[in-house]
Parts: structure tokens; C-alpha cells; sequence
């Protein structure tokens, strides 16, 4: 699912309107709806400022947006960097080795 069809999706599951929306986040109808069509200029996102006040305001996952409009969430971000040869790992891994490597993680977290 694209960005701004989740956005809509979640705000329709809260029954908003876009102005209602526009309202608690104190930005324009018309901003919202550019969002929700992934009209924005260049084809770009809303900042990760604005996800963030986004998610509160629709109760929804932050992590979840931030990932759908391409931006990696802080703490993720700063584990990257504190091990970038692990993620390097992740990603060449199989969905069955990170199937198992979920599995121990969830017996160890």
C-alpha cells in the first residue's frame, strides 16, 4: 500500500474528514489531500516531523509511516549505524533464515 492511500485509510477508519484531519495536524485541506494522492511536489513526502504528528493524531504506528514514506525511523537508523556489517547481513538473508532469526529473537527480547 502507497503512503498517502494508508493515510487515507487510516483517517477514514477514525472518521475524519480531511478537514478534520487538517485541523488537529493545523495545516491546510488542501495539504492533506496532496498527501493522501502522493501529489506533493517531486513526488516527494511529508517530513518526518510531520509523520510523527501524524501518527498521534491518527493513533497510528509511526514506524509504519515513517517506512511507507521512505524514511527510516530514528532509533533504526542509529542502530544501522552502530552495526551497519549486521544490517548488511539481514539483507541477504532468505525469508526462511529471517523467519528463524525472529523466532530466537523473540525467545531472547
Amino acid at each position: 500500500m502507497q503512503f498517502g492511500d494508508h493515510v487515507r485509510c487510516l483517517r477514514q477508519q477514525r472518521d475524519l474528514t480531511q478537514a478534520d484531519l487538517a485541523g488537529l495536524l493545523e495545516v491546510s485541506m488542501s495539504y492533506i489531500c496532496k498527501v493522501e494522492n502522493g501529489k506533493l511536489s517531486n513526488g516527494e513526502y511529508p517530513s518526518e516531523r510531520f509523520i510523527k504528528r501524524l501518527s498521534k493524531s491518527l493513533k497510528a504506528n509511526e514506524d509504519e509511516l515513517l517506512l511507507l514514506a521512505d524514511k527510516v525511523p530514528t532509533q533504526i537508523r542509529k542502530r544501522i549505524r552502530q552495526r551497519p556489517e549486521l544490517f548488511r547481513k539481514l539483507a541477504n538473508c532468505s525469508r526462511r533464515e529471517l523467519d528463524e532469526l525472529e523466532r530466537l529473537l523473540d525467545t531472547v527480547v
